[in-house]
């Protein structure tokens, strides 16, 4: 069988050596699900504190352990973990295709020590095609999520927003979101390739390869590039979640700055900053150990 070779013992069959972009997708798909699990309800906090506003736009009356509180309140604590199922399919291929994107890229153009503007143009260039390929499950996962849209399933998630929205709505905030998403795998894989660069080579002693490096490196850079594509994430939720309240990017943007000054930008930004940075950094932790073990590196 191409691609494959039988195991003698087992019967089973093992994915041979030469399919390494297969093998990335594989160990991208669960490092990203195993993080997803683990910190699911930092996003969930995020979503609810960006979009707890009414038909009016009241302003949110908590902040992120009245919300934590509440929640639990409402739905005990396994309500923490809504919107699971649609992060979780979102995540599967999402984090897969990332992962083996960005494998590809950097065997196609001959890359292994990425350079600072190499690591951002790869970062951008896979997660954008991962993100646009994706955009209608993001819409469902953020709708799930909040306390705005009551929906039983994913399935039935997309039949009503394309039955009531069409294709604007299943492809709604798809610019922010990949202004958000895009510079902040950039930005993550410029700092997390350059800080372990600098980690060898200011204390000799450290293995660039152990898990300590992986995942210290990966909170810092998850710190720096979460603060900077904080708006985007803000602007983003607004216009997945009230699709016909916003003409556009300008028309989000415009209104949370009038309605919450600069600092709207920058709503939920703490269980964000929790979430993307604990969560990325144990996901390259698991997929540098994963493709280790795998023998893809």
């Amino acid at each position: 069988m191409q691609g494959h070779t039988i195991d003698l013992d087992t019967g089973g069959t093992t994915i041979r050596k030469d399919y390494p972009i297969l093998k990335s997708f594989l160990a991208g798909s669960f490092s990203g699900t195993f993080s997803t699990i683990l910190f699911q309800p930092l996003d969930l906090v995020k979503t609810r504190l960006q979009s707890r506003v009414n038909a009016h736009y009241a302003t949110p009356k908590s902040g992120m352990l009245g919300t934590v509180a509440h929640i639990v309140r409402k739905d005990n604590v396994f309500g923490l973990w809504r919107g699971m199922t649609p992060s979780i399919t979102r995540v599967i291929p999402g984090v897969g295709l990332y992962f083996s994107s960005l494998h590809w890229l950097k065997h196609t153009f001959g890359l292994e020590e990425l350079t600072a503007l190499q690591a951002i143009s790869l970062g951008i260039t896979a997660r954008s095609m991962s993100g646009a390929l994706l955009i209608p499950i993001t819409v469902v996962k953020t709708r799930f999520e909040s306390d705005v849209y009551k929906y039983n399933s994913i399935s039935e998630a997309l039949k009503l927003i394309y039955k009531q929205e069409g294709m604007k709505g299943l492809s709604s905030g798809l610019v922010p979101t990949l202004l958000r998403d895009a510079p902040y795998s950039g930005l993550y894989l410029m700092f997390y390739t350059q800080l372990k660069k600098m980690a060898v080579s200011t204390e000799k002693t450290v293995d660039k390869s152990s898990i300590p490096v992986h995942f210290s490196c990966g909170i810092l850079a998850g710190i720096m590039a979460s603060i900077v594509t904080q708006p985007a994430d803000v602007i983003k939720t607004k216009m997945q979640l009230y699709p016909n309240e916003f003409n556009g990017i300008y028309h989000a943007t415009l209104f949370i700055y009038k309605k919450y000054g600069i600092l709207g930008y920058f709503k939920g930004i703490v269980p964000r900053m929790l979430r993307r940075t604990l969560m990325t950094a144990m996901a390259w932790t698991v997929y540098e150990q994963v493709t280790r073990l795998i023998g893809l590196k």
